[in-house]
């Protein structure tokens, strides 16, 4: 396995790791300068020429991924008898530099609702080195000619169109994934809220509305879901940051963003 396809394997299965790589050489040294090796919690790919420097490497990047360390390293051997290593001897004759790269979890964020606000908030979240999911009920909002402001996104961008019980993609989200509920339509928005708190995976959840439409979903899920206030007290609304109260969907979407991105710095990666 290629060392892309190996980092595209741990991102897919949002598994943290480090990738590898031998930056300088001087002199004789296994492996040229650009070798590179990633490592997993239990597993590495390819090779930055065995031996001590690799076996070093590997511990210290472990190391790093339990500690859940985010700044690289730069960790420097020197090839010869007369060092002291941990794994062994190599004598090549040269010096080697090699960098650590941490490579963490990427957050994910599911947008219920890609109307107005919903399009505008992709467009910003995309941006974003993220996994980005877009859920709709309506076809229309979700074509290629309307999603195609995405198409140089930085993010990974899922689309689902779900026409019956989009509340069911809530159970196909990656762990700690956070929700932002902002549909066409109240009851849709409140069958996601209710399935939202049943589910202990996701991560925060955002609900999008006026102080009038949340007191009536309060009621309703205290009522008819059977739900205690510190679990409807994960339901954030209104989202976004306070104190900006323009209604345009561009500063409603800015807005959610720069909460959304306070709340991944709050977060963490790993």
């Amino acid at each position: 396995m290629t060392w892309i396809a190996a980092v595209a394997r741990l991102r897919t299965r949002r598994e943290s790791g480090v990738l590898v790589t031998v930056a300088t050489v001087r002199g004789h040294a296994p492996r040229d300068a650009g070798a590179k090796l990633v490592v997993g919690r239990d597993r590495s790919w390819g090779s930055i020429g065995g031996g001590n420097v690799e076996a070093v490497a590997i511990d210290r990047a472990r190391e790093m991924i339990e500690a859940g360390k985010p700044e690289p390293e730069l960790m420097d051997f020197a090839l010869n008898d007369k060092v002291t290593n941990q794994h062994g001897v190599q004598c090549c004759g040269g010096t080697v530099s090699v960098l650590l790269e941490p490579l963490p979890v990427v957050h994910a964020v599911a947008i219920f609702g890609v109307g107005h606000v919903g399009l505008e908030l992709a467009r910003i979240l995309a941006r974003q080195d993220i996994d980005l999911h877009l859920v709709d009920s309506r076809a229309e909002t979700l074509t290629d000619k309307r999603l195609g402001v995405l198409a140089d996104a930085v993010a990974q961008v899922q689309v689902h169109h779900t026409p019956l019980l989009p509340e069911q993609v809530l159970e196909e989200l990656p762990r700690g994934t956070h929700v932002l509920i902002m549909t066409h339509d109240h009851a849709e928005d409140a069958a996601l809220c209710d399935a939202a708190l049943r589910n202990s995976r996701i991560g925060s959840i955002g609900l999008i509305g006026s102080a009038a439409k949340w007191a009536r979903f309060r009621s309703r899920l205290a009522t008819e879901g059977g739900h205690d206030e510190a679990t409807i007290g994960r339901i954030k609304t209104p989202i976004g940051l306070s104190g900006i109260t323009g209604k345009e969907p561009a500063v409603i979407a800015l807005s959610a963003a720069a909460d959304l991105l306070r709340t991944f710095e709050e977060e963490g990666s790993w």
